[in-house]
């Protein structure tokens, strides 16, 4: 695998990374037992299962798969005495478009996160464990299975793990290329071999009804690998990085146009966008300016260039007090992301300067998640390929004047109607860009025409988007809004003369 940076920078504060692009360094279980690997799985094997977990509960951490929930707490919601067996699962299926991370661990240091799995299955008394890898990692797949062999010969993992009494086997097994599945349920159903449709919550909470209606637990790879360090340092000190309440390092991935993209693990909140940027990147390519930043993989809103953003900090008495900062002053943290109407979620920074068309950037994003809708759920099947078509005719030069409405009416119709958050995820990027961008899209929405001339046939119906088929008719009326004829009625619309 090709490394984007070979040394780390100096701000960078590497834990996970460790042992990523480090000379002479090999993936294999010699080199880690060489570097106190799996002492800490010999540690946490003294400890309760109890003990562990309030020690994850103390340090703070949060998922960095991307919804960024407390890992302690959600451990803490399985039944530990529970009648049925215990799952964990590794994600491992790394799809969100701006994001390489968790390849790196796994093809350079697979058995931290193989430590970091068992002391996890441990603290939940999980006895089984999957790696859900990413299809298009058919080399990493082959590491994991090579690091697996290994633990099990020095017997960190299957039967009485280092005579602790502990069992505990790990399993690979690889996708088929489906970015549904990077969501827990639907990558639950692709692990029972069944078509990954996400599950509706509740009832179908993980921890309560997981991989085959067992409890069971779902972490990201980064956030596994995280256990091990907050058990070698303990909950409390672990805490002490990074800021309350977003604690620990993040691998940020930055990629698009700044000098030096790459990947950079840093303490979380110990630097803002622009110090991403300048300092960590290189700044902005030659003779350009910053336009705008996505923050958190394609699926985070969008932030611009330019605006001021309000966020909440604490006064010199302790008092909470606004505070008005531009985006290059904004804090690389889960909850400022927040506060300023985007997300942290899975590290990947997409920085975009001003010889990028907004319009042709959605509609990238558009033809992405058009592709990737499961198909399940009515408004985002539907609703992405319509977001999908009438970018893809907006930047083709035929973009209607009523366009930006439509696109607006799709993406609203489709954030916080789905069964899973894929909905949330193919609407946000077209609510955000219309919003940051309005100009952009009105410059690409210049003809005027009646719906039954638009090409690829979405137009709006009383206020609502309808797609417009060869075997429908749409007569415009004065004020442009078509009444649809459905197929069934054409016949007798023709006897009327309405055709």
């Amino acid at each position: 695998m090709v490394s984007l940076l070979k040394q780390p920078h100096p701000r960078e504060t590497r834990m996970i990374f460790k042992n990523v692009d480090r000379p002479g360094w090999k993936p294999d279980i010699d080199s880690y037992l060489g570097d106190g690997g799996y002492e800490q799985l010999k540690k946490a094997l003294t400890m309760t299962q109890v003990g562990v977990v309030d020690e994850v509960k103390a340090s703070g951490l949060r998922g960095r798969g991307g919804a960024g929930f407390p890992c302690g707490v959600k451990w803490g919601f399985i039944k530990q005495d529970s009648p049925k067996p215990i799952y964990l699962i590794c994600n491992a299926d790394e799809s969100e478009p701006g994001t390489f991370k968790d390849r790196y661990i796994i093809h350079q240091d697979p058995h931290q996160l193989i430590e970091g799995m068992v002391i996890s299955c441990y603290a939940v008394n999980a006895k089984l464990a999957y790696i859900y890898i990413r299809g298009e990692f058919p080399e990493g797949a082959k590491i994991l299975e090579r690091a697996l062999a290994e633990a099990r010969e020095k017997n960190f993992l299957g039967k009485n793990i280092q005579g602790s009494g502990f069992d505990c086997e790990i399993y690979v097994h690889r996708g088929a290329g489906a970015y549904i599945c990077g969501e827990e349920t639907g990558l639950i159903e692709s692990l029972e071999g069944k078509r990954p449709y996400p599950r509706i919550k509740p009832p179908y909470f993980p921890a309560v009804l997981g991989l085959y209606q067992c409890p069971t637990i779902v972490n990201n790879v980064e956030t596994l690998c995280h256990v091990k360090h907050i058990i070698r340092l303990g909950g409390a000190e672990y805490a002490k990085i990074g800021k309350p309440n977003n604690t620990g390092t993040r691998i940020l991935c930055v990629s698009g146009d700044v000098q030096k993209p790459g990947y950079f693990e840093v303490e979380l909140g110990s630097l803002n966008m622009g110090e991403v940027i300048n300092d960590l990147c290189g700044g902005m390519k030659p003779g350009r300016t910053l336009k705008a930043i996505i923050p958190g993989g394609s699926s985070a809103k969008v932030l611009r260039a330019g605006e001021k953003y309000k966020i909440k900090e604490k006064g010199p008495d302790g008092a909470m007090v606004d505070k008005e900062i531009t985006l290059e002053e904004i804090p690389m943290d889960f909850d400022t992301l927040a506060a300023v109407g985007s997300m942290a979620g899975s590290g990947g920074v997409i920085v975009m300067d001003d010889s990028r068309n907004m319009v042709e950037t959605l509609a990238n994003i558009n033809e992405f998640y058009a592709h990737e809708s499961c198909g399940q759920c009515t408004p985002c099947r539907e609703g992405s390929l319509w977001m999908q078509k009438i970018t893809r005719r907006m930047v083709s030069g035929e973009g209607a004047t009523q366009d930006p409405k439509v696109l607006k009416s799709v993406a609203d119709n489709i954030a916080g109607k789905t069964i899973c958050a894929f909905g949330e995820a193919c609407a946000w990027p077209t609510q955000s860009f219309l919003a940051k961008f309005p100009d952009e899209f009105a410059a690409k929405a210049q003809k005027n025409v009646t719906p039954r001339e638009v090409s690829d046939g979405v137009a709006l119906q009383g206020g609502r988007p309808v797609l417009v088929h060869d075997h429908e008719v749409a007569a415009a009326s004065e004020g442009g809004v078509p009444e649809k004829i459905a197929p069934w009625e054409l016949s007798n619309a023709s006897k009327a003369g309405e055709i």
